[in-house]
């Protein structure tokens, strides 16, 4: 059964089953291409996602799911476009010009060539054409709330593989929503939904991850290493792409000094890129992966133990401690791998992090850091002190529970 709420959107609950009609279920972005997005399909966000909401309200069922979907292709137009100018403009004028010497200078020509970067990348992207969409519809699609619609929507439809689908895939960011829980819990007593339990907005990493992590579960420590690199290295790119993505349009309302005009604009540039931590953290049974990349750190460094490859694992033990210093089982190990450095034909070199762990712990702690700077001393005088984490508010992450086969 389904439960009705005073608001448009939230899941309804009503009485009365509906025949179950089996359906393929067809991924959201299965011929999405950002790079030759349907010339007919560009249209401002903020217009699709209202008149997708217009039609939810009527009980047009069907034209408000084509708007939603179409609207999740143009969110993510938007976000892989920014993404990509961003990376692409991103080494401009990282020379040291000796004809500009004053680094107040060089930081301003920096800028400007920057800024001539991204504006002809633009122009080769339709999407930057239209108008840039409001901050509470970018909120919305950041939650996934589009997909509490196109759950209710299919429900409505009788379409019910795909409603299961939706909710699962607005589950997955929001694992604690008691009204996408229960409607997920009564589609379980109508069919068996495993086989549709697809995530839309999964990233890369995710199924690879869960892989590696089901075959160290089974004694496979080889391909599970091979798994688990594949997972560190499709995240690294995912999060470059989501901190790049943070780049992008902002909107300006304040009448400031120019400096202090410059330091707003930053600050909310760091928001987005600390939150990205957060934002990219995976929900395994429903539960978000505590330290992320450090576990995958974790399950290296013990699968190259098992495989006897200690000059593999000793570098995974060290980048696991560079996010948790103080676990005490990996402060063991490395004392073990030490102990015993001789035998293994260890160097110094060996008991250092991997570079790729380096330069992501230190870029991160840096942008925690410069973002508490930012909101402590840079907010109006009638603002309480805040961390960044009160402020790039991420899933909570408990302990990773077992994974089933």
């Amino acid at each position: 059964m389904f439960h009705k709420t005073g608001r448009i959107g939230w899941p309804l609950y009503c009485l009365g089953l509906l025949l179950i009609t089996p359906v393929l279920v067809v991924a959201q972005y299965e011929k999405y291409s950002f790079k030759s997005f349907p010339q007919k399909d560009l249209m401002p966000l903020d217009s699709a996602y209202g008149h997708a909401i217009e039609q939810y309200a009527a009980h047009n069922w069907k034209e408000s799911i084509k708007y939603l979907e179409l609207s999740l292709r143009l969110h993510r137009l938007l976000k892989d476009s920014e993404a990509f100018c961003s990376q692409n403009c991103s080494t401009v004028s990282r020379d040291n010009d000796p004809l500009f010497a004053d680094s107040g200078l060089r930081i301003m020509r920096h800028f400007l060539l920057r800024a001539s970067c991204l504006k002809k990348c633009k122009t080769n992207f339709p999407v930057f054409n239209l108008a840039f969409p409001n901050k509470d519809t970018l909120d919305a699609f950041e939650k996934r709330i589009p997909y509490r619609y196109i759950q209710y929507a299919y429900y409505q439809l009788n379409n019910l593989e795909r409603a299961v689908s939706a909710a699962y895939t607005f589950l997955q960011k929001n694992p604690e929503d008691p009204y996408l829980t229960k409607n997920m819990d009564y589609y379980k007593t109508l069919f068996d939904v495993e086989e549709y339990l697809t995530d839309h907005e999964e990233r890369p990493y995710e199924s690879v991850f869960i892989k590696a992590v089901k075959l160290y579960n089974s004694g496979d420590f080889s391909s599970s290493a091979r798994n688990m690199e594949q997972a560190e290295v499709e995240y690294f790119r995912m999060y470059d792409l989501c901190s790049a993505g943070c780049e992008g349009s902002y909107e300006t309302t304040e009448v400031k000094d120019f400096y202090p005009t410059l330091a707003d604009l930053y600050t909310e540039v760091l928001r987005c890129k600390v939150k990205c931590v957060a934002d990219l953290t995976p929900n395994v049974g429903g539960f978000f992966v505590e330290k992320f990349v450090a576990t995958m750190y974790h399950y290296l460094q013990f699968a190259y133990y098992k495989l006897n490859d200690v000059k593999n694992a000793a570098p995974c033990a060290a980048s696991y401690m560079l996010f948790d210093p103080h676990d005490q089982v990996m402060q063991q190990n490395f004392v073990y791998y030490r102990f015993y450095r001789e035998q293994w034909g260890l160097e110094e070199s060996n008991f250092q992090p991997r570079p790729e762990a380096l330069t992501y712990f230190k870029k991160t702690t840096k942008q925690k850091e410069m973002l508490e700077f930012a909101l402590n001393y840079l907010q109006t005088d009638d603002e309480d002190e805040v961390r960044p984490e009160e402020v790039a508010v991420g899933p909570s992450a408990p302990q990773m529970r077992s994974l089933r086969g």
